[in-house]
C-alpha cells in the first residue's frame, strides 16, 4: 500500500464507527461495475414482481422445510 493509502487508513481508522461503516459502504459501492448493478436492479425487479403476484394469489408460498428437503434429496 502506497504511503497515501496507509495515511488514509489510519485516519479511517480513528474515525467513529458509524462514520467507518458509511467509508466502507461507499468504497465498496465504488468497486461495483455498472453490470454489477444492473444485475441487481434485475434481482429487485424480479422480487417485486415475484411479491405482487404472491399477494394477487397467483402463487402461493412453500415452506422452507418443504424447500430444504427436496434440496436434500437431489443427487449430484
Amino acid at each position: 500500500m502506497s504511503k497515501k493509502g496507509i495515511e488514509v487508513l489510519e485516519e479511517a481508522l480513528s474515525l467513529p464507527l458509524s462514520e467507518r461503516a458509511e467509508v466502507v459502504d461507499r468504497l465498496l459501492a465504488s468497486l461495483d461495475s455498472a453490470a454489477d448493478r444492473r444485475i441487481d436492479e434485475l434481482w429487485g425487479q424480479e422480487a417485486e414482481e415475484r411479491l405482487d403476484a404472491f399477494e394477487r394469489g397467483e402463487i402461493k408460498a412453500v415452506p422452507a422445510s418443504e424447500v430444504f428437503n427436496s434440496v436434500k434429496n437431489v443427487k449430484p
